[in-house]
């Protein structure tokens, strides 16, 4: 699975319903070099939402996706519990990041399809994907999204705070040795 981010464009808040609207995915080149074509995703709805890409931390769904040339406009809520202790916080924590702007990325988790590489950046521009899922995150690498300035981390930075559960920072030369096939997590 691979990641894609970009920067999470709240539009509408609804308390009540814990909805929201934002831009899930851009044309543009992100800090890496790839790019990701709206228009190449195949998805079914609804897609699930997760926090910060842990398959273990579900938050809520996507229930509406509009592709267009500029990009992927979605609609989403976070759910809310009444049970179960644990799952209220992180649904509640979730929700508050988002209102506060303390979360603003969007990422993408996808398998390509077709792609190539691109000279100029190093990157690979993908223009058949299939969507699995998106992540409300903290640190997004597509830019464009983005209604409020956010500052987020770059490949060193990401690298020098270490390892963590589930994602694998790669070298722009580990990147290049990866093949269609392969299943990785790529930080941006």
């Amino acid at each position: 699975m691979r990641h894609a981010y970009s920067t999470i464009t709240v539009k509408d808040l609804s308390e009540d319903a814990r909805e929201f609207v934002g831009i899930a995915s851009t044309p543009s080149v992100d800090r890496v070099g790839d790019i990701v074509e709206p228009g190449g995703a195949k998805y079914n709805l609804p897609i699930p939402l997760l926090w910060q890409h842990d398959k273990n931390q579900p938050i809520g769904e996507i229930t509406d996706a509009r592709v267009s040339k500029s990009g992927i406009q979605v609609k989403g809520r976070i759910l809310k519990a009444s049970q179960s202790r644990t799952l209220m916080d992180r649904l509640d924590e979730a929700w508050e990041s988002i209102k506060l702007g303390l979360v603003k990325g969007l990422s993408i988790g996808f398998l390509p399809n077709e792609y190539e590489p691109i000279k100029e950046s190093g990157g690979y521009r993908i223009t058949k994907w299939d969507w699995h899922e998106l992540s409300a995150v903290t640190i997004p690498a597509n830019m464009d999204a983005s209604i409020s300035s956010i500052k987020s981390a770059d490949r060193k930075i990401l690298t020098a705070l270490g390892p963590r559960e589930g994602v694998i920072v790669l070298t722009e030369q580990d990147r290049r040795a990866c093949r269609k096939s392969d299943v990785f997590y790529l930080t941006k």
